[in-house]
């Protein structure tokens, strides 16, 4: 954050895209020690109580705090356009996402679905929210059209302008989200993690959104879990079975993706897997 406000120092009153990207919140934890005896010994919360991962997050609010005030004394607070998100849930063994489900490194919810917040003086109204599901590759078209500028002629752009939504001017098309990870991950806990198994967090596989629904599939065993997300936030309900032609529809959309991205999946077992 140092370099940062040095950074806004020289930037006279030319206009100026930032993107601060810290590595807190994170692991290995690293306590800030001055915050430690504001949450030792607090009680639980959500059955949590790690006071050396809370002065992380405290700290990287702090920092945050710094940008905010030296873009209010500089006078160009309320001419800047602020956007914070993350770019997955928390690590389970260490945090939780209640009510959701797992945490980093997963399909369910508590891996994929993170907070994300907008200030934009005059345009975006305080205290709105919205519901509508976004993701990260939205960021640049909606960048673009808040500068006036036309995409690139050799860019394919994903996603879509979120301006719409921020501004309270309209909304987005109903369209499908999708995950692809087509690799293992191990377990941060070996009892505990509401995973699909005890071994791993993630097992090679996609995911899809659609309106309330989503869908994963894992490539080994071909499993399917379908949730309605209105009616189970905590994705405890796999309702695959009972909704077979839903299960149909998003599957179909989901390997009409894999087919048009060329995402990889993998066939072939590892000739170094023991079985242990």
């Amino acid at each position: 954050m140092d370099k940062i406000l040095d950074f806004l120092q020289n930037i006279e009153s030319n206009p100026f895209f930032l993107y601060y990207s810290p590595y807190a919140v994170h692991t290995p934890i690293h306590p800030v020690t001055e915050f430690l005896s504001k949450y030792k010994d607090k009680p639980q919360w959500n059955g949590q109580n790690n006071a050396e991962y809370a002065t992380m997050v405290e700290n990287l609010d702090t920092q945050i705090g710094r940008l905010v005030s030296a873009l209010k004394q500089s006078g160009t607070l309320d001419n800047t356009f602020i956007l914070l998100t993350s770019d997955n849930g928390g690590h389970y063994g260490i945090t939780r996402q209640w009510p959701l489900r797992s945490g980093k490194g997963s399909y369910y919810e508590g891996g994929i679905r993170e907070p994300m917040f907008v200030r934009w003086p005059g345009k975006v109204l305080p205290g709105t929210r919205s519901d509508v599901p976004v993701t990260n590759i939205d960021f640049y078209p909606t960048l673009l059209e808040m500068a006036g500028m036309e995409k690139p002629e050799d860019k394919i752009l994903d996603g879509l302008s979120l301006l719409p939504v921020l501004t309270g001017q309209g909304n987005l098309e109903v369209r499908p989200l999708f995950w692809h990870f087509p690799i293992y991950l191990e377990a941060y806990l070996k009892k505990g993690d509401p995973t699909q198994d005890p071994l791993f967090r993630t097992r090679p596989g996609s995911a899809i959104r659609l309106g309330e629904w989503k869908l994963i599939q894992y490539f080994e065993n071909n499993d399917i879990e379908l949730y309605n997300l209105n009616d189970d936030i905590s994705e405890k309900n796999n309702i695959a079975e009972t909704n077979p032609e839903k299960v149909n529809e998003l599957l179909c959309m989901l390997e009409e993706w894999r087919k048009e991205t060329n995402a990889p999946v993998p066939k072939e077992l590892n000739p170094e897997f023991t079985g242990n």
